[in-house]
């Protein structure tokens, strides 16, 4: 059993602001200097600054001068309790560091109080990494800018797990740290405290386990930090820029995994989340009492969410992989892998609405319980582009409150009794064509499109490679040249040929069911019927 012993962290209280020094002094020269703490062998009559003598405890330490590159290093099998909060300035070659030594399991720094195991204010060139961090009542890291803007924080190979991971009957308050927003990380808060933004924010490697929320990532909206504007013009953001989230996995969570909120520039690449949004989000009645959803959006700019597979949400609200929101503009979600969810997509733009949005080469397998949606609201989606997607066994797909968009090279299959809901307004310049629909009727609005089977590889809705192409498909080659700067498909594959759906090959030796003229016939009649009691069942319902 692992010897626990309570850290009193508080005491890295650090300042490195001349005229104003806390606890420790500054120093101003770069060079390294390592302190070592270790729970178990540790003694507090040693110095710290030799691995072989560490100290038990921080209180150990006694006066440390913090100057870039300084490291607060905790032995690994050892668990700390910590409530830390920092404020101090590394330089990008000589970060201040808090991190990990030895052998054996990654060291806990835990606290069971309502508060975060590290707060990071006013800080810059930190690194956080090879720890884990729990926190059974309260967050994990809460970054935030009071005085000054915040550069280059890193947190990298972090194990966050145990935030109050249970269920609730709204969203959590971000607006006051990770710990009220159960998170594992919470850059500033909505509303936000000050105008200073967390510029280039590294977060990599990380995985964060039964904790209710993630990465929250929020920046300032106006002077008056009022979040929800009366008017458009009141919005005057300032953006967090830079931010890069990567190679994180999350999952078995109650709620949401990334916020991508007030961010220009933002990269989110090669993660994971699977079983988030696990709370539903209704009461005894089956009422929807809050919304959350997986990666998400919200008053962002020219941001990337892209190479992540996400799966399994139950919110009954929103539960989706693709959510621009709340004046999200030139963002872009593809080669997303989104499977098994509530629903695809549900953008929520609002004011003068969303502009520039585009979400391509993306697979989305039975995410079919709820329908899905290009834009709520009337204000809409302006210049949408919408292409070289797969979606396969989705419930019903909304092509509504769209204006100048662009929707091609797509392939949508129903779920059985799912159908299509449109706008028919020529006016709003919006343009469908060479897309394929199956299992249902083709929408008015792109009545020369294909209606037929895809002809995909195999029939396994567990293996997104299924949803290649046969090389007999008649979608191969049969889709329009989109110019963009992609070379490869979701699968990795060099884009060869212009296809429809999310696969760029010229396919592979796979059989294809060709359908006769009897059974298109068949088939088209029973597509109008299933529509025609769909629409029935609306009207009356």
């Amino acid at each position: 059993m692992k010897k626990r012993t309570k850290v009193l962290c508080v005491l890295l209280v650090i300042s490195v602001i001349l005229g104003n020094i806390s606890l420790f002094a500054f120093a101003a020269e770069n060079s390294k200097s390592y302190y070592y703490i270790d729970s178990v062998n540790g003694n507090d009559s040693n110095n710290g600054t030799d691995v072989n003598s560490p100290v038990k405890t921080i209180n150990g330490l006694g006066n440390v001068n913090i100057k870039p590159g300084t490291h607060f290093l905790f032995k690994n099998g050892g668990e700390y309790e910590c409530t830390a909060t920092l404020t101090c300035n590394g330089t990008a070659e000589n970060p201040v560091v808090v991190s990990s030594y030895g052998e054996g399991e990654k060291a806990v720094l835990y606290t069971n109080e309502k508060t975060e195991v590290l707060r990071l204010f006013d800080c810059s060139y930190v690194s956080v990494k090879d720890l884990h961090i729990k926190a059974r009542n309260g967050g994990g890291i809460w970054i935030d800018t009071r005085n000054q803007t915040s550069e280059g924080i890193v947190i990298d190979n972090v194990y966050f797990t145990d935030m109050q991971n249970y269920k609730v009957h709204s969203r959590d308050d971000n607006s006051n740290g990770a710990a009220p927003a159960r998170a594992a990380v919470m850059v500033k808060g909505l509303p936000a405290k000050s105008r200073y933004a967390v510029n280039n924010l590294t977060i990599s490697n990380c995985e964060v386990y039964n904790c209710a929320n993630g990465f929250m990532i929020w920046g300032s909206w106006n002077d008056e930090q009022k979040p929800w504007c009366e008017t458009e013009a009141e919005i005057d953001p300032v953006y967090n820029e830079g931010l890069l989230i990567e190679g994180c996995y999350f999952h078995e969570m109650d709620a949401e995994a990334v916020i991508v909120g007030m961010c220009d520039g933002a990269l989110v690449t090669n993660c994971r989340a699977i079983n988030c949004c696990q709370g539903e989000g209704v009461d005894e009645n089956g009422e929807i009492e809050y919304f959350t959803a997986a990666m998400w959006f919200w008053g962002s700019e020219n941001s990337i969410i892209q190479h992540c597979e996400i799966a399994g949400q139950k919110n009954v609200g929103d539960g989706m992989a693709v959510d621009f929101d709340s004046h999200t503009n030139n963002c872009t979600y593809q080669y997303i892998y989104s499977h098994d969810n509530v629903r695809f997509m549900c953008n929520n733009p609002n004011y003068s609405g969303q502009h520039g949005n585009t979400v391509r080469y993306c697979l989305s397998v039975n995410d079919n319980e709820g329908r899905s949606t290009t834009a709520v609201g009337s204000c809409g989606e302006h210049n949408f582009k919408f292409y070289n997607n797969t979606i396969v066994n989705c419930g019903e797909f909304q092509f509504k409150n769209l204006y100048n968009a662009y929707i091609t090279n797509n392939i949508i299959t129903l779920a059985d009794g799912a159908t299509f809901a449109y706008d028919i307004d020529l006016t709003r310049g919006n343009r469908f064509e060479s897309n394929c629909y199956y299992g249902a009727l083709s929408p008015l609005v792109d009545l020369f499109s294909k209606n037929i089977n895809p002809g995909f590889a195999g029939n396994d809705y567990s293996d997104k490679h299924s949803f290649v192409l046969s090389e007999k498909s008649p979608l191969i080659g049969a889709g329009v040249k989109v110019d963009d700067d992609l070379s490869k498909d979701i699968f990795g594959n060099e884009i060869v040929s212009c296809n429809m759906g999310c696969y760029g090959g010229i396919g592979i030796d796979a059989e294809y069911a060709y359908e006769d003229k009897n059974s298109l016939i068949i088939r088209g009649v029973l597509d109008l019927l299933e529509t025609l009691l769909h629409e029935i069942y609306v009207i009356f319902d």
